[in-house]
């Protein structure tokens, strides 16, 4: 019998803004709103609901293909999947009980430590931490202990491996490379087999320095680089004849690969289907059983023993000096950039790391029993935020009744360590520049960390930090250093409770929030507000209370805000959120805004708060361009309209030059590219969009051969589609839906963009198993409407490539 696994580590860095513990917009994964979105449409998503193909390339079967592989997902890719994508969320959590199931009970989740930090570079508390949470986190989401766990850049050195053995873990996974020698039973020498000459298809043993043991797959990674750098994800047949020929000579043994989890549909599109078609074949195969490693560890106990290559790693040649040093890795994108700032920058976190320890140290040893081992317990909180479960929490470790303030001083310590630890994440180092989106978001925690720290323990550290990170030099002159890039990039995006109160006034200017209101990690209660117009102006002034949802800290604050139309905001907050406070706000703006004197307005609220600082720029990013959004839009109205004048005016003669053979003048062009991009999202947009109506516009831009916004207008039909096909889900015997449908499939060629149908695709495929049987059998009896139905569902589903007759064999892992 021949084994084969296929492992895959699914993983993106935390992109939550760290204060208000939410993904923001990220404009360059656009057209989705951030790159989780989006990773997630291109790969998570569809390896849930994955696709067997015939001859024809038509759909025959669905499945979900984490149940065949081995994988594990970094936890807090998991957290934002459960917020965002729950759908999604579930379906890995249902492939491992159907693993479960179909391996013996070695489902194919395996662990990940809590962040994807270095652990060879961490020190011995935080690694201790990691993997403890990433356990815990584990055991909570799957419902089991884990056997095995990944190391991120399968990082691996004895301590980092002593840990792991202590914790209860069975195995991990490392690269060839990092085998340094191996010995069969009943040997005493060991076989050199550095450089990745190591035998890959059978498990070993390491016998630790406290006489633990822990079982290591070094996968082959032959295959794996070409799974991940090459061709072979063209034909998932090509994939299962390459991993069989790795066993073929062997009695029992595993052939097995590990690479990022994204080769599978984001790093190369519709990767997910070639794996599924591997597995497929695989599981053809006679002689062949596709399993997970614990699984096959189950069957085949380790009987060689390995010694591994200590500070190595599977993604750096230099060991793991691409996490301190200027080692020479890189993504090759930006040739002759240097990466000197990796080692400043780790000095720099290291220092804060080491100088926060002892205050929290000693800041908390007065309240609770153990503060680091509360730290490691902490974990029970951030996978439960419950007040019940909080409080249980406290009582656990604190040594005696603590006050509500000196509960929140407890919770916000814990927060710090929590940043400490989150800014580690080993992206930031990975890429070629130190204003790069991971290397912020890593010192946006720091900073985070910086802030609480200083509030907590009263000590300045800001300025010390700065200094050790302006020793890391920028790729780019307008940063030049760690300096420019915290002015400009971390302090910046600070936020108090004071900028969520401004915030809250100033969105309000647009929108209307309940008494209670969810902001981020933030709860603003309404305490008293007034809301007043003149004209095109707007006037908010409110007294509220804000309240970190993590910490439990609170204050009231009295605020207001001023829209004097277009974007032109202008609103202040005030500490002292007394309801005397409030009454006097209120009446020193008030009068003058009755009189619409809005420039006197302006003036009292400078004299209200001191100064009124807040505008457009301090709402948060979201809510900012959703405010610009607005604004834009009527202005937006008007110039479409201009444009469509020109166009409409002026299609005439576009015509006649066209047939001179006379180039058309660019501002024609331009007013035509304007109406029709417009007009073909305005018919997207619509409850019902006219088929006829965009085909027209397509036909349009093809005339004049119109610079089309793709990405945008493929968004706008996949949402569009989705949108009806949720309709037609619930109401599966509309046939108008159906005929929509396939209009805008097949309208969807004139768009030179991937259109992502895979959530259609699915529907008609529940529907295919659903309805179509009990259609079909009345159609034969003549039933005219089931013959009608019939006659829609086949022709969507001939543009959707979902086979029919024959294609009924239900989605399933099976």
């Amino acid at each position: 019998m021949r084994y084969v696994c296929i492992h895959g580590h699914f993983y993106q860095p935390p992109r939550e803004n760290p204060w208000l513990e939410v993904v923001e917009l990220e404009d360059s994964a656009y057209p989705y709103h951030d790159w989780n979105e989006r990773i997630t449409a291109e790969c998570y998503g569809p390896n849930a609901w994955s696709r067997i193909l015939d001859a024809r390339g038509r759909i025959t079967r669905i499945v979900n293909n984490y149940a065949w592989i081995s994988f594990d997902f970094g936890p807090t890719l998991l957290w934002w999947l459960e917020q965002a994508a729950p759908e999604v969320y579930q379906a890995i959590l249902e492939a491992d009980r159907q693993g479960r199931q179909r391996f013996g009970g070695h489902g194919p989740a395996i662990a990940h430590p809590y962040h994807h930090v270095i652990l060879p570079l961490a020190n011995e508390r935080d690694r201790r931490t990691e993997l403890l949470w990433g356990i815990r986190d584990f055991t909570y989401r799957f419902g089991r202990r884990p056997e095995g766990i990944w190391l991120p850049e399968t990082a691996v050195d004895l301590a980092t491996l002593e840990v792991v053995a202590e914790l209860g873990i069975t195995f991990t996974i490392l690269a060839p490379h990092q085998a340094a020698a191996v010995r069969p039973p009943g040997f005493s020498g060991w076989q050199d087999v550095s450089g990745g000459r190591v035998e890959t298809t059978r498990p070993y043993r390491v016998t630790l320095p406290s006489g633990r043991e822990l079982v290591v797959f070094f996968y082959d990674g032959a295959i794996a680089r070409d799974v991940a750098f090459g061709d072979l994800l063209q034909d998932g047949r090509r994939l299962a004849a390459r991993l069989l020929a790795a066993a073929s000579d062997t009695v029992d043994r595993l052939a097995h690969i590990a690479t990022d989890g994204e080769t599978y549909g984001h790093h190369h599109r519709f990767g997910d289907m070639a794996l599924a078609a591997a597995i497929a074949a695989l599981r053809a195969e006679r002689d062949a059983r596709v399993v997970t490693y614990g699984a096959y560890l189950a069957a085949h106990p380790a009987t060689w023993e390995a010694q591994i290559v200590e500070e190595t790693s599977w993604s750096c040649a230099h060991g793991i000096e691409r996490w301190r040093s200027n080692c020479g890795c890189q993504t090759g994108a930006h040739p002759g950039w240097t990466q000197e700032w990796r080692a400043p920058l780790r000095a720099a976190l290291d220092w804060l790391r080491d100088t926060i320890a002892p205050l929290y140290e000693r800041h908390l040893g007065a309240l609770l029993r153990d503060p680091w081992a509360a730290r490691d317990d902490y974990i029970e909180v951030v996978l439960d935020r419950s007040p019940d479960n909080v409080r249980r929490f406290l009582e656990r470790w604190q040594v005696r009744a603590l006050q509500p303030e000196e509960q929140v001083r407890v919770l916000e310590a814990l927060e710090l360590q929590r940043h400490a630890l989150r800014m580690y994440s080993s992206d930031a180092w990975f890429f070629d520049e130190l204003s790069g989106l991971e290397t912020v978001q890593a010192l946006q925690s720091a900073a985070r960390a910086l802030q609480i720290a200083e509030e907590l323990f009263q000590v300045p550290l800001e300025q010390e930090f700065v200094e050790r990170l302006a020793q890391a030099p920028s790729n780019l002159p307008q940063y030049q250093n760690g300096r420019g890039v915290w002015e400009r990039l971390v302090r910046p995006a600070r936020v108090e409770l004071a900028n969520v109160a401004a915030h809250y006034a100033l969105s309000a200017l647009f929108e209307e929030y309940p008494e209670r209101a969810a902001i981020g990690c933030y709860e603003v209660e309404r305490l008293e507000g007034t809301a007043q117009r003149a004209g095109r102006a707007h006037l908010y002034v409110a007294r509220v209370r804000v309240r970190s949802s993590l910490t439990g800290r609170q204050q009231a604050f009295v605020t207001a805000a001023l829209h004097l139309g277009e974007h032109n905001l202008v609103g202040g907050v005030e500490p002292d959120g007394t309801p005397e406070r409030y009454r006097q706000v209120l009446a020193a703006v008030n009068e003058p805004f009755a009189r619409a004197d809005l420039a006197e307005t302006v003036r009292a609220l400078d004299r209200a708060f001191g100064r009124a600082e807040y505008s457009l720029r301090s709402l948060f990013k979201d809510e900012q361009r959703k405010l610009v959004d607005t604004i834009l839009t009527a202005t937006l109205a008007e110039a479409e309209e201009l444009y469509r004048h020109l166009y409409e005016d002026s299609q005439p003669l576009m015509r006649f030059l066209s047939e001179l053979g006379v180039p058309i003048p660019r501002a024609f062009l331009t007013a035509a590219e304007v109406t029709v991009n417009a007009d073909l999202r305005h018919t997207l947009a619509e409850p019902r969009p006219s088929i006829e109506r965009l085909e027209q516009l397509f036909r349009e831009a093809e005339t004049w051969q119109l610079d089309l916004d793709h990405p945008g207008l493929a968004y706008a039909v996949q949402e569009a589609m989705e949108t009806l096909a949720t309709e037609w889900r619930a109401n599966p015997q509309d046939v108008a839906l159906m005929e929509t449908l396939a209009g805008l499939a097949r309208v969807a060629a004139h768009i030179r963009e991937p259109i992502n149908t895979w959530r259609v695709q699915n529907i008609a495929y529940e529907l295919l198993l659903r309805e179509f049987p009990g259609q079909r059998v009345r159609a034969e009896t003549g039933d005219a409407v089931a013959q009608n139905w019939l006659t829609w569902f086949r022709a969507l589903c001939d543009v959707l490539w979902i086979a029919v007759d024959g294609g009924e064999s239900g989605i399933s892992a099976a």
